[in-house]
């Protein structure tokens, strides 16, 4: 059987070594986005202080409500960060584009660091938070993009995949970084001093991580095929129009995002953001102990980037990609089961063995989704949901016409909701902490662990180092292997998505897809999630979120995408 010179070349190439050249342009593409990764998690992982900071003239729930919101906003603008950055990137050329990129997140993030609360300036103080938060988002759609464009064309031959799985570690970088740098500082400021100003310290030290990034990236040269483009006259006029309005091209970007992007992006978000989400929110982990062994899992499982998009070249982008989203359908459900049961025993049991059961009219109650935040579910049946979803309850409903309040039944014990239209003076202040804490009473007398009280066996790490034990083992265990899902569908997917598009439209064609489905199906997670639970009281239910999610991708993937491993990805340019 005779090999063709192209492929003789394209094995010789995934043989060889890295050249210092090509070693140079995965690190200054790879430094400078794990810098932005950085500058971005910040705020997610602080949201909780700096609501307490900006939006302090209002209630607790409120002013977190309105500090999730300001999170919300850098996820939403993504999507127009990659139309914007994307046509400057086709246009003027990948390097000016993601240097203005990281300067626009380097200086906002610092920004924030220097911004004055609300008790200093007023309301221009969360004014002008949401402005920097939409300022990263926007630079974030663009960034991406360019480092990933960039290394695929400099990339040989037969080793895209390997390449560019370098870009796919940052973001997870990104975030361990931020979690080490918030665990280091709270450390050694302590916890009142970080409240008060601490959390300052990580955002102010992004400056030095934005001076090297600008250092190395202002060492880089074009990308030699956007350089062959111009010199030729061949680059498109207008990115957007040709991306999107021509159906040869629009296509694509349709099959990118649900056949590839969607299904990757909630794996990647349940798997990182929603299993640090479930071990604080759901299993009540305190934040030290959630935050160390996400931190170990990220340790253990990022080299699964570089191998799945390594290996991506062998066997191709679509099967791995695939494959990790049909594991993910189905193993989740069994997999955070054992995380509950492992990390807290007591709850697992009580959710097991005690039957909860709201008796509310079918009118009282809402669809609780509330992705912005600034929905207000008052009803009696609302409420009583919010709080046992909350309180990590498995419970049912029992609808019955003319049942309000509603009424909760907690093993023998009933407690009576109450009416938010009817309550006046000072029942508004009195009965709701009042059903608060009589449902509270009850779920502590079921086995219910009480919230604000350590459950008894309840998972509690005394350092960084203190993984090797029967209990903390065997979930860093099962976290890694949902970070090594994560890595199956996030490592081979830069290539997947450049091999889509012509070099004359390929940063404005991959980034909105990919930011469309990163930002809005993986950012609308929690939200999804948390309404879902406590429409059915099973705190397992918003799993299926991802899940369907995830088999939509499986089947349009298998059917609509083409596996483009060993494509000339300049080929189309020598034809134009």
């Amino acid at each position: 059987m005779s090999i063709s010179p192209a492929s003789a070349a394209s094995i010789e190439d995934r043989k060889r070594p890295m050249t210092r050249d090509e070693k140079r342009v995965i690190l200054a593409s790879s430094a400078g986005t794990i810098f932005e990764w950085y500058d971005f998690y910040l705020y997610g992982s602080l949201a909780a202080i700096i609501g307490a900071q900006f939006f302090s003239s209002f209630p607790e729930a409120t002013r977190n409500v309105f500090a999730l919101l300001a999170f919300a906003a850098g996820f939403l603008v993504r999507p127009f960060g990659a139309l914007f950055f994307g046509r400057l990137g086709d246009m003027i050329g990948r390097k000016q584009t993601f240097l203005m990129t990281i300067l626009i997140m380097g200086i906002s993030t610092f920004v924030v660091g220097l911004l004055p609360g609300y008790n200093t300036i007023g309301w221009a103080a969360p004014v002008i938070l949401i402005l920097l938060r939409m300022l990263q988002g926007l630079a974030l759609g663009g960034e991406y993009g360019g480092a990933v464009v960039y290394v695929a064309e400099h990339a040989p031959p037969g080793r895209r995949g390997f390449f560019t799985s370098w870009i796919q570690t940052t973001a997870t970088l990104g975030l361990l970084l931020s979690l080490m740098v918030i665990l280091t500082v709270r450390t050694i400021v302590g916890e009142k001093e970080f409240a008060e100003w601490g959390w300052r310290i990580p955002f102010l030290l992004s400056i030095f991580l934005l001076g090297i990034s600008v250092w190395i990236r202002l060492q880089m040269e074009e990308s030699p095929a956007f350089k062959k483009m111009k010199a030729e006259g061949t680059s498109s006029k207008a990115p957007i129009a040709e991306a999107f309005g021509q159906w040869s091209n629009g296509k694509f970007a349709l099959i990118a995002l649900f056949g590839l992007v969607a299904g990757q992006a909630v794996v990647w978000y349940t798997g990182q953001f929603y299993a640090l989400f479930f071990l604080q929110t759901i299993l009540r982990i305190d934040m030290f102990t959630a935050n160390v062994l996400i931190a170990w899992s990220l340790i253990l499982g990022t080299a699964g980037f570089v191998i799945f998009g390594s290996l991506s070249d062998k066997i191709g982008r679509k099967k791995i990609i695939l494959a990790g989203c049909f594991l993910a359908i189905v193993t989740y459900f069994p997999v955070f089961k054992t995380i509950t049961q492992i990390a807290n025993p007591a709850l697992h049991a009580a959710q097991q063995n005690t039957k909860v059961t709201i008796i509310a009219d079918p009118n009282d109650c809402s669809f609780q989704f509330n992705p912005t935040g600034t929905a207000k579910f008052t009803s009696s049946c609302d409420v009583t949901k919010a709080l046992l979803a909350r309180s990590s309850v498995n419970y049912s409903v029992q609808y019955t016409a003319g049942a309000i309040p509603a009424k909760v039944q907690i093993g023998t014990a009933e407690v009576v909701g109450y009416e938010i239209a009817k309550l006046t003076g000072d029942d508004v202040k009195a009965t709701p902490a009042a059903f608060a804490k009589s449902v509270n009473e009850a779920l502590a007398a079921a086995g219910y662990p009480v919230p604000g009280k350590p459950a008894p066996g309840i998972l509690k790490m005394e350092g960084f180092f203190d993984i090797f034990n029967a209990q903390v083992f065997p979930l860093v265990l099962i976290l890694t292997y949902l970070v090594l899902l994560v890595t199956m569908v996030y490592g081979p997917i830069a290539a997947a998505l450049v091999e889509l598009f012509p070099t004359r439209i390929r940063y404005t064609g991959m980034s909105l897809p990919y930011h469309i489905g990163n930002g809005w199906f993986g950012g609308l997670m929690p939200a999804t999630a948390f309404a879902m639970i406590a429409q059915t009281g099973d705190p397992y239910y918003g799993l299926w979120y991802p899940v369907v999610v995830a088999g939509m991708t499986v089947v349009i993937g298998l059917l609509f995408v083409p596996e483009n491993k060993d494509k000339d990805i300049f080929a189309e340019d020598s034809r134009r």
